[in-house]
């Protein structure tokens, strides 16, 4: 948690908070919870974690929601979204005003912002465009000019088209029936969203195919992906170590990090997508491990990195490097392999030359994930 860019705060509220409304959203839910200790010290990217099933229940795990708006002024209330998909879930559904949760948060890294004016895009699949929203009106509050890329199964899974035609300075719209803007992945537009909007970094989150495919996709133009991952979640403390995810850190070396408290927020170019879900035979402390250093990420111009390579590391900057094809459109990654709520993003001059586009990568942009055990963290579509 922070209280500020730059600053790390390790003071997480738990309170039992009154549910002010239960809204359905098409597809999804929309609760807004009273807690006003997480509203004031909430930033963009972070999440609550949701006691479900009641003082009785034998469901003993929290699940994990990104956090969708606060309104600290207006009694300190806390929204968040989720598809009924899971017994957890369902029971959150039924829930009625003046019912009392006990929530913990906010929790997790944020997003990090732009040290200056950008174009930015925000590319969310499903239910996973939730935590975007807040993030764009914090990047408009910086001058930055927002674009969004949403896609979704169907036209009731794609969530907050709306908001997004109405605050930001374009709104693309995928679905896979074409139900609902032009038929396809987001991936499918991604190419064309970032030449005719001129992007400079993208912010993303929904299924992780979606996010690799993402990140493959703007590596080829040198523009920084911020992902906000979807990774199964128990505790959201860092305990359990169930949402462990393979990152590589500053020095080459792969490290298996807890993705809820060195992420949510990762750098794409960081995260080794096709391991999700291994222990890599590489990864540090594995089984026989062999260290054999993976290509560590561009060090930034401006900044440190982090300590020894870690994936919690500090306040970081990054800018551009060298293309060795021409000059690069965006800023690279800086050099940690996490995110810290610290990071900025420093603009390069734009060149008017856009690299070469080659045939875009497809993933599977869904509306609902399923719900595979309690301890699936259950906060994005897909």
């Amino acid at each position: 948690m922070t209280s500020g860019d730059g600053k790390q705060d390790a003071v997480q509220v738990q309170v039992r908070g009154t549910v002010l409304t239960v809204r359905k959203v098409d597809a999804y839910y929309a609760m807004t919870v009273v807690a006003p200790g997480i509203a004031a010290r909430f930033r963009p990217g972070q999440f609550v974690a949701v006691a479900v099933g009641g003082p009785d229940t034998s469901m003993l795990l929290r699940r994990a929601f990104s956090i969708h708006d606060v309104r600290p002024d207006h009694g300190g209330t806390v929204e968040f979204v989720f598809a009924p998909v899971g017994p957890g879930t369902r029971w959150l559904a039924e829930r009625r005003t003046r019912d009392v949760l006990d929530l913990a948060g906010p929790l997790g890294r944020p997003f990090p912002v732009p040290r200056d004016p950008v174009s930015c895009l925000l590319v969310g699949g499903g239910y996973g465009s939730a935590p975007l929203f807040p993030l764009a009106a914090r990047l408009r509050s910086r001058d930055c000019q927002v674009d969004f890329l949403l896609g979704a199964a169907s036209a009731d899974r794609v969530f907050g088209a709306l908001t997004a035609r109405r605050t930001g300075r374009t709104a693309a719209i995928t679905t896979e029936d074409g139900s609902m803007g032009i038929r396809g992945l987001v991936t499918d537009r991604l190419t064309q969203v970032i030449h005719e909007a001129r992007t400079d970094v993208i912010y993303a989150c929904g299924p992780m195919g979606m996010l690799r495919q993402v990140t493959a996709l703007a590596q080829r133009y040198e523009i920084p992906v911020l992902t906000l991952v979807e990774e199964s979640m128990a505790c959201g403390i860092g305990v359990c170590m169930t949402c462990v995810l393979p990152v590589v850190g500053d020095d080459g070396v792969t490290r298996m990090v807890r993705s809820c408290v060195a992420g949510p927020v990762f750098r794409g170019d960081t995260v080794r997508w096709d391991d999700v879900g291994t222990i890599p035979f590489d990864a540090l402390g594995a089984p026989g491990w062999n260290p054999r250093p993976h290509a560590a990420p561009a060090r930034s111009a401006v900044g440190h990195p982090a300590t020894g390579g870690s994936a919690a590391g500090g306040a970081t900057s990054t800018s551009a490097t060298a293309n060795p094809n021409g000059p690069t459109r965006g800023a690279n990654p800086s050099s940690t392999a996490g995110t810290s709520s610290g990071d900025t993003i420093t603009r390069r001059p734009r060149n008017s030359t856009n690299p070469t586009s080659t045939a875009n990568p497809t993933s599977t942009v869904s509306g609902a994930a399923s719900d595979p055990g309690a301890a699936r963290k259950e906060r994005h579509g897909g």
